[in-house]
C-alpha cells in the first residue's frame, strides 16, 4: 500500500515539476514566432544562414511545421544531436504534444546538460539580443589562452608559480 502511494506521488510530481518548467524554458520561442510573422522571407534567410542549409531544405521543414519556432527547433535540434531534420521532424511529429524538453529527452539530450542549457537558453538569430554584446564587440566569456604574462588558471600551463 504505501508503495503504491510513494509510486503515485512521485509520478504526480515529475508531471508537475517537468512541464512548467520546460514550458518557461522555452518562452524565447515566442519572440521567434512574432520576428518570423512580421518578415516570413527574413526569417528563412536567418535559418538558413545560421545552419548553412539551403533554402529548399529550409522551405520543407517550414512547410511540415505549425509554427516557425518549430522550424528553428528543428534544426537546432539536429544541429546538437548531429541528426538531419528529416529525423526530427518525424519525431517532432510523433511527440509534439510533449513539448521541446521530452522531444530535446527522447534524442538522448539530458536535462542539466550543458546542450540543454544551450537549447534553453535561446536563439542566436539576432545578434543584438543576445547577452555579452557591449559596445559592438563581443563581450568574452569563460577562460581562454589569454594575453598576458599569466599562464591560464593553474590547468598546467607553463612552469608552476612559485
Amino acid at each position: 500500500m504505501k508503495l503504491k502511494k510513494l509510486k503515485a506521488v512521485a509520478a504526480a510530481g515529475v508531471l508537475l515539476a517537468s512541464s512548467p518548467a520546460q514550458a518557461g524554458a522555452f518562452d524565447w520561442l515566442k519572440d521567434i514566432n512574432v520576428r518570423a510573422e512580421s518578415d516570413p522571407s527574413g526569417f528563412m534567410a536567418r535559418v538558413a544562414a545560421r545552419f548553412e542549409v539551403e533554402d529548399v531544405r529550409v522551405r520543407a521543414v517550414f512547410s511540415n511545421v505549425e509554427r516557425p519556432a518549430d522550424a528553428y527547433m528543428v534544426f537546432r535540434l539536429g544541429e546538437l544531436v548531429g541528426r538531419p531534420p528529416g529525423y526530427i521532424l518525424d519525431r517532432y511529429r510523433a511527440h509534439r504534444e510533449k513539448g521541446w524538453g521530452a522531444l530535446a529527452k527522447s534524442l538522448g539530450i539530458k536535462p542539466g546538460s550543458r546542450e540543454f542549457h544551450a537549447l534553453k537558453q535561446g536563439h542566436g538569430l539576432y545578434r543584438h539580443d543576445d547577452e555579452g554584446r557591449r559596445g559592438g564587440k563581443w563581450k568574452h566569456r569563460g577562460p581562454g589562452k589569454g594575453h598576458g604574462n599569466g599562464s591560464g588558471k593553474g590547468r598546467g600551463n607553463g612552469p608552476p608559480f612559485r
